[in-house]
């Protein structure tokens, strides 16, 4: 009995295993090897195991394992002051939130006095976040006129306040609706687009932001060397920024109203003087389509969701891209629709798609083939579908869509259903700005279109974060 008691006194305290002799720097790094199920597992075998496994230092540098330093650091700088003066963040209690995310929270943040000076109403315009500011390009609206202003609203580290909106160019590049931006660095890569008189672009812009003690926020476009191979002329495509260094378009509108279904990566030079496109040619590729989303989610892989076929038809299909072997290739990711609660569903045109803190993507809006605008919130879990790496033939779509979707709650300000909006995050991930899309509601009571464009910004925040 005393042997009894001695040899489990001996489990508990982990003496009995290798393992628990080992330095303490160690069994971080081996911990730090391991899937967040069997740091848990292993946390619960002794004290010594359970102290370090719930160590604020080891769940930080888990986060930033999982979801890359750029974005725990900005979430740290994105923290209020009331969080910046804890001695330091909940890091186990943030992944936990994180991973386990079942809402989200909407504010409108424009300015309801009307005091401001602020950007027109518009769709399919961008949007993007760089250099701690906003940026507003082009985009259509009612009547089919294109815009052609550039508009900034710095932020810094006032995620959540009134932003004040700022003109700065217009005129350059010409004005546009259905073009891609993308931010690399600290510069703005736009391509293509159409304009009013359904003329298609298939130019490439740099813009590049300065601030000025005196003149304030400056914005300054020009056109890219990019030689004599450029993709054909197209709007409603859709772009990333891969690799930190590259941009990758795919699809859309071409001549004649065409849907293409091309892939092109637009490699840059250092000084972003000159540029060089490569079409990707792979099989199998996504089938042609617009409107649809194109997301980076770390190095080279993106992942394409959605859009409008050849056959007008309203797509829901998921594939990735990817580097095997050393080449670009496509591949399809199947899952089943039989789970989706009653009322929703997840094809959709005109949508957003946003990397989001941790590493997965946030959907929002878009509209269906019917064209009823949607305003749910849904998270594509990547974590959840294999590497692209993996041969297609091992890819097993029973039950994985319980794993690979999640419609999240809308808290706060309930925007209106909307499509063809624009959405960007702040550096961390943790706030998502929306501005502008078609919306559902009558412009007057007699007009009976029901379609008119939104003005309006929008924060959504990740809740709920410690």
């Amino acid at each position: 009995m005393a042997e009894s008691s001695s040899s489990t006194s001996n489990i508990n305290n982990g003496s009995t295993s290798p393992i628990a002799n080992l330095a303490q720097d160690h069994l971080f790094s081996i911990l730090l090897r391991l899937p967040v199920d069997s740091i848990l597992s292993l946390a619960m075998t002794c004290k010594r195991f359970r102290s370090l496994a719930s160590s604020d230092t080891l769940w930080e540098s888990i986060c930033r394992r999982d979801w890359g330093h750029k974005q725990v650091d900005a979430f740290k700088y994105s923290c209020n002051q009331y969080q910046m003066m804890m001695m330091t963040v909940p890091w186990m209690r943030l992944y936990r939130q994180v991973t386990q995310l079942e809402s989200v929270s909407c504010r409108n943040i424009s300015d309801a006095d009307g005091d401001l000076v602020l950007p027109n109403p518009r769709a399919s315009h961008s949007l993007n976040f760089v250099s701690n500011c906003l940026v507003l390009f082009g985009g259509g609206c009612e009547g089919g006129r294109h815009l052609d202003d550039t508009w900034v609203a710095y932020v810094g580290n006032d995620f959540q306040g009134m932003l004040k909106w700022q003109k700065v160019n217009s005129g350059i590049p010409s004005g546009r609706f259905g073009h891609t931006c993308v931010v690399i660095g600290d510069c703005l890569v736009l391509f293509g687009g159409i304009n009013d008189r359904g003329n298609r672009h298939n130019d490439t812009w740099i813009g590049q932001i300065a601030c000025h003690e005196n003149l304030g926020i400056t914005l300054s476009w020009r056109l890219l060397d990019v030689g004599s191979i450029a993709p054909p002329a197209r709007g409603a495509h859709a772009a990333c920024c891969i690799d930190n260094r590259k941009m990758v378009i795919h699809a859309g509108i071409g001549l004649y109203g065409l849907r293409l279904g091309d892939t092109w990566v637009l490699e840059l030079s250092e000084n972003f003087c000159i540029g060089s496109w490569q079409q990707l040619v792979t099989h199998p590729s996504p089938p042609a389509r617009s409107g649809h989303s194109l997301t980076c989610i770390g190095g080279d892989r993106t992942v394409l969701f959605g859009g409008r076929g050849v056959g007008y038809e309203v797509l829901n299909d998921v594939w990735f891209l990817d580097v095997y072997e050393g080449f670009f290739k496509w591949v399809q990711i199947p899952y089943e629709l039989q789970n989706i609660p009653a009322g929703f569903s997840l094809p959709r045109v005109g949508h957003s798609a946003t990397l989001i803190l941790g590493g997965r993507v946030l959907i929002y809006g878009g509209e269906d083939s019917a064209r009823r605008r949607k305003d749910d919130f849904w998270v594509l879990d990547t974590k959840a579908i294999p590497f692209t790496s993996v041969q297609q033939s091992m890819l097993d779509s029973r039950g994985l869509l319980l794993n690979m979707w999640k419609r999240l709650r809308a808290e706060g300000y309930k925007p209106n259903c909307r499509s063809f909006h624009r959405a960007c995050p702040d550096y961390s991930g943790r706030y998502l700005y929306v501005f502008g899309g078609m919306v559902d509601g009558l412009v007057q009571p007699a007009d009976t279109s029901g379609l008119r464009f939104d003005g309006r910004l929008l924060l959504v925040e990740l809740v709920p974060l410690l």
